[in-house]
């Protein structure tokens, strides 16, 4: 008889979980980690833009790619921000 695993089509090593509409991505690697000169401050909007969606909200690790350690100090930076009116709360 023959195997049926091997009459496949898109038969890649064999892999029982292979979804050909779903790939892998590349994990994203921390940008405060990565680059030691790079120091997080509260009072540059510029620099906190990069975390925040057009809505004002903070986005998470999976969109910043941040390590654990630094997404708590991420998030803040971008509150005390928002305390002193540096940032808006939200965006209109």
């Amino acid at each position: 008889m023959a195997d049926k695993k091997g009459n496949r089509k898109n038969n890649r090593n064999n892999d029982e979980d292979y979804n050909p509409k779903f790939r892998k991505m590349r994990k994203k690697v921390c940008v405060l980690c990565s680059d030691k000169n790079f120091v997080l401050d509260y009072k540059n909007p510029e620099q906190l833009r990069k975390f925040i969606n057009d809505k004002g909200k903070i986005l998470p690790r999976r969109a910043t790619g941040a390590c654990a350690k630094h997404q708590r100090d991420i998030t803040i930076a971008v509150k005390r921000a928002r305390h002193i009116a540096v940032l808006p709360y939200t965006q209109n």
